[in-house]
């Protein structure tokens, strides 16, 4: 006889349940296989768990759709501060603006590399910093920097800003999701489990390929082992030709 094995996927287990719920509701009430209790709760529970399973893939669909989104926000945020420093070292460096002043977007006035702009954390630093170091320095009497204006910078650096937390609260809604998710799948393990329990149970009297279908018919999934022979209309009948044989021996 072939093994059983409980689904590991979300639709697999929806399949199972729905199924059995399916083949139980057609039955005679005088030639029901599974608890009425179970059936009910089975019924129950397979639209919530469907209502979850859907819940999360909108979830995950929109968190997806919106991270591609944000990473081209991110690229711009870093594309426009790192351009608007690189002219401000060459501004220092033609000597157009004042080495010194170079302190007010907290950059080392004898330096003229770029800082570390690799993490998101970095890019909100120094996006905060240039835009507060270029008010500072015009606040003071400076020309401003063009090719980008501090305010296309800041554009793109709000932008990006908003952005991250609106993909933080993607990140938190498919967290909260999945761990509710995960519950349920427990739960819908569970009740598989006590539904194929019941039909195995009520089945047991039959030979291997009539109980293997009938189970079937209820969702329950077989697996064969390897080089395990597969049961067939044939496998039954000499079961049966042996057993009568048997017979005619006593």
């Amino acid at each position: 006889m072939p093994y059983r094995r409980l689904p590991n996927t979300d639709q697999a287990r929806l399949k199972a349940l729905q199924k059995a719920v399916q083949r139980a509701s057609e039955e005679e009430y005088s030639s029901q296989v599974l608890q009425y209790s179970t059936l009910t709760e089975a019924q129950r529970f397979v639209l919530q768990f469907e209502n979850q399973v859907s819940q999360y893939q909108n979830n995950f669909n929109s968190r997806v759709s919106a991270s591609r989104q944000y990473r081209k926000m991110v690229q711009n945020a870093k594309m426009y501060i790192s351009h608007f420093i690189q002219v401000l070292n060459l501004a220092v460096v033609r000597g157009e603006i004042k080495k010194e002043q170079k302190k007010l977007y907290h950059l080392d006035p004898d330096l003229h590399v770029l800082p570390d702009l690799v993490t998101e954390e970095d890019l909100l630093v120094w996006g905060k910093n240039i835009i507060e170091g270029e008010q500072s320095r015009i606040a003071q009497g400076g020309f401003p920097i063009y090719n980008p204006t501090i305010n296309k910078v800041r554009v793109h650096y709000d932008i990006f800003k908003e952005n991250k937390v609106n993909q933080n609260m993607h990140k938190k809604t498919e967290t909260r999701t999945w761990e509710s998710l995960e519950n349920l799948r427990r739960e819908a393990d569970r009740i598989i489990l006590d539904i194929w329990n019941q039909v195995e149970e009520h089945y047991k009297g039959l030979l291997p390929y009539a109980k293997m279908r009938a189970c079937q018919n209820y969702g329950v999934i077989y697996y064969y082992r390897k080089d395990e022979s597969r049961l067939t209309e044939d496998t039954d009948r000499h079961l049966q030709q042996a057993a009568a044989a048997q017979l005619s021996l006593l």
